[in-house]
């Protein structure tokens, strides 16, 4: 393997794959290892023995397809009184392996990415919250999560700052993660057999939440059809934010839209708010015949349009509130931004396919609340690695 000319114990492997998985770089985790541990191991070792880990347990993934290979995933003794199930893309940069020192060939590649969320469950005779969420009308907050500039000269009311806290929302129990530069069909069949080994077709009340991504539906519809498919309702939000921003000069007009079309999604009036948008482009305009160019700000009212028209059958919120379950993806959204953590950043490339995939496994088992990672390295086959003679390695 190349790792060193010594032995490693298993202790000293653990500690190096947990420093890897947990900061930011290989050089960072041997700082970690030096000053708390005493341990002196180079980033480059350290880097060798956390993409050995991580290709183990790409293959002990690929090899517990046989029912005869003991799952680093445990299965509950009991199954969830609600399963959610959550997927999403992510962004990790790759170079070319084996092509001597430097950067070959970068690019940026798509990665994979699945929570699967053993939650509190709790149902209501009537929709336990049919006003909007005070998040949704605090305008930097909402700016924040459409990803644009907050409307100038608007700020929360006092009526948002005095809310009470919103204790009806399914509460996270125990989170598994999933991460992988597989392809979708690849990526599906593993969030089944995770989803399989925790139980969750158990379950007595089951969802699957994405954003727009033909993929995630795709997923859904082929793995987990007997979840309720679930729009995350912030990607809705964004959408609806920026078209009603495009149909006011004003600011405050355009908030004061904003918020009308908002609360009508939130209650499940879905197709109000595409008529309303139409209306406006049709007053403009604007139809199939007469399409705009791209970089035409008014975009955005045709992007919301087709956006809440695809997902329609995917968006009656008050419904799923009655039923206890979930309506947006933030715990989707903060593991990828987990997962960015340690993957994406400035200068960091990983070499593809093995070295992305081994370092996408190791950060998602760490981050995995059953402990997947601590028993892969108690359990996994020990062996002396040391370090080929130069001669023999040129």
């Amino acid at each position: 393997m190349g790792l060193d000319a010594k032995e490693w114990t298993p202790l000293l492997v653990q500690r190096i794959v947990y420093a890897a998985a947990e900061t930011r770089s290989f050089a960072r985790a041997a700082v970690v290892l030096q000053q708390v541990g005493g341990n002196a191991v180079s980033p480059k070792t350290i880097q060798r023995i956390t993409h050995v880990v991580g290709n183990e347990l790409a293959m002990r993934r690929d090899a517990e397809e046989d029912a005869a290979v003991e799952s680093l995933a445990r299965s509950p003794e009991v199954p969830p009184e609600l399963a959610v199930v959550q997927s999403d893309g992510g962004r990790i940069r790759t170079r070319r392996e084996e092509s001597g020192p430097g950067v070959h060939q970068e690019q940026w590649r798509e990665t994979k990415n699945a929570c699967l969320l053993r939650m509190t469950h709790r149902t209501f005779s009537e929709d336990p919250h049919p006003e909007l969420p005070r998040a949704f009308r605090d305008p930097q907050k909402v700016a924040n999560l459409a990803e644009k500039e907050p409307i100038p000269l608007l700020q929360p009311s006092a009526e948002i700052e005095r809310s009470p806290p919103e204790a009806w929302r399914p509460k996270r129990l125990v989170r598994t993660c999933l991460s992988s530069m597989v392809d979708s069909r690849e990526f599906g069949r593993q969030m089944e057999r995770e989803a399989r080994l925790r139980r969750f077709f158990e379950a007595p009340a089951r969802a699957f939440l994405g954003d727009g991504l033909p993929w995630n539906w795709s997923i859904q519809q082929a793995h987990f059809r007997q979840f309720t498919p679930i729009l995350d309702f912030t990607h809705a939000l964004s959408y609806i934010y920026a078209a009603a921003v495009a149909t006011h000069d004003d600011a405050a007009a355009g908030w004061s839209r904003y918020l009308t079309l908002a609360r009508a999604c939130w209650q499940g009036r879905v197709d109000e708010v595409t008529a309303a948008l139409q209306v406006w482009l049709t007053r403009q305009g604007i139809d199939d015949d007469h399409p705009l160019a791209e970089d035409d700000p008014r975009c955005a009212v045709t992007d919301a349009v087709r956006y809440l028209t695809n997902n329609r059958e995917r968006m009656d919120y008050p419904r799923y509130r009655r039923q206890g379950l979930p309506t947006t993806s933030a715990l989707m959204e903060s593991l990828v931004k987990e997962i960015n953590y340690r993957v994406k950043g400035t200068e960091m490339f990983w070499n593809d396919p093995s070295g992305a995939e081994a370092i996408l496994q190791v950060r998602a088992a760490a981050l995995c609340d059953d402990d997947r990672l601590a028993r892969h390295l108690a359990t996994r086959a020990g062996c002396s690695r040391v370090r080929r003679p130069l001669a023999a390695a040129a």
